[in-house]
C-alpha cells in the first residue's frame, strides 16, 4: 500500500548488521552433504556386499534379529559420522573460519538426529538388495534430488511455493536448514525442533520399515 492509505510515513534509514559470506552459508549445506553420502553409501554398500560374501546368511543362525543387528550398524555408523564430521568441520574452519554464532551442543544434536535418519534410510535401501551395482545406482537416484533441492549450493528462497513443499521431504533439507539457522542466525533447539523433530521421525519410520524387509541371504 501507499504511504498515504496506511496513514503513516516512509523514512529511509540505514540498517546495521554483520556480513554473512557465502562460505559461511555454504559450510552448513557440505557438512550435511558429507553426512550423506557417507550414511547412505557406507551403510548401503557394506550391507550388500555381508549379503553377497555370505555373511548376512551366517549372521541368521545367532540368535539376533534383523532390528537388533540394524540397530547396531546405526549405532558404529552413527559413531563414525560423528567423528568424521568434526574432523570436517574443525578442518574447515581453521582454513576458512566461517561464522558459528549458535550452540555447537545444538548444532550437534540437528547433525546427530540427521545422521540417525540418513543411516536408517540407507538401511532401508539395503534392506533387500544383493547387487552392489543396483544398490549403487538407486543410492544415486535417491542423492541427487537431495543436492538439487535441499539447498546445499543454493538458496530455495525465490523457488515456486511447490518446489519449497517438494524438498521438505527430503532428510537433507532439514539437516542444511536446522544446521544453517544454528551457525548463521543464532538459532536455539527450540527454534529448529521441528527440522529435528522430522528428522527423528523419518529415520524411526525408516529403520522400522528396513527391519520389516530385511533379508539375511
Amino acid at each position: 500500500l501507499h504511504p498515504s492509505q496506511t496513514g503513516t510515513e516512509v523514512q529511509r534509514g540505514t540498517v546495521e548488521g554483520r556480513e554473512i559470506r557465502y562460505v559461511d552459508w555454504l559450510i552448513a549445506g557440505l557438512l550435511a552433504m558429507n553426512m550423506m553420502f557417507s550414511s547412505l553409501f557406507g551403510v548401503g554398500y557394506t550391507l550388500v556386499r555381508y549379503r553377497k560374501n555370505g555373511v548376512l546368511k551366517r549372521l541368521k543362525a545367532t540368535p539376533i534379529g534383523a532390528f537388533e543387528f540394524l540397530s547396531s550398524q546405526v549405532v558404529s555408523r552413527f559413531l563414525i559420522i560423528g567423528i568424521s564430521s568434526a574432523v570436517v568441520y574443525a578442518g574447515c574452519n581453521l582454513l576458512v573460519h566461517f561464522t558459528m554464532l549458535g550452540s555447537y551442543l545444538d548444532l550437534a544434536v540437528v547433525l546427530g538426529a540427521g545422521a540417525f535418519c540418513l543411516i536408517s534410510l540407507g538401511l532401508l535401501v539395503a534392506a533387500r538388495i544383493a547387487s552392489e551395482e543396483f544398490a549403487g545406482g538407486l543410492l544415486n537416484v535417491l542423492t541427487w534430488p537431495m543436492i538439487f533441492l535441499s539447498g546445499v549450493w543454493f538458496s530455495l528462497e525465490g523457488a515456486t511455493p511447490w518446489v519449497k513443499k517438494v524438498s521438505l521431504i527430503f532428510p537433507l533439507t532439514h539437516v542444511i536448514d536446522g544446521a544453517r539457522a544454528v551457525m548463521t542466525e543464532g538459532a536455539t533447539l527450540g527454534a529448529v525442533f521441528p527440522h529435528v523433530a522430522a528428522l527423528l521421525a523419518m529415520g524411526t519410520v525408516f529403520l522400522t520399515l528396513g527391519a520389516a524387509f530385511f533379508r539375511w541371504d
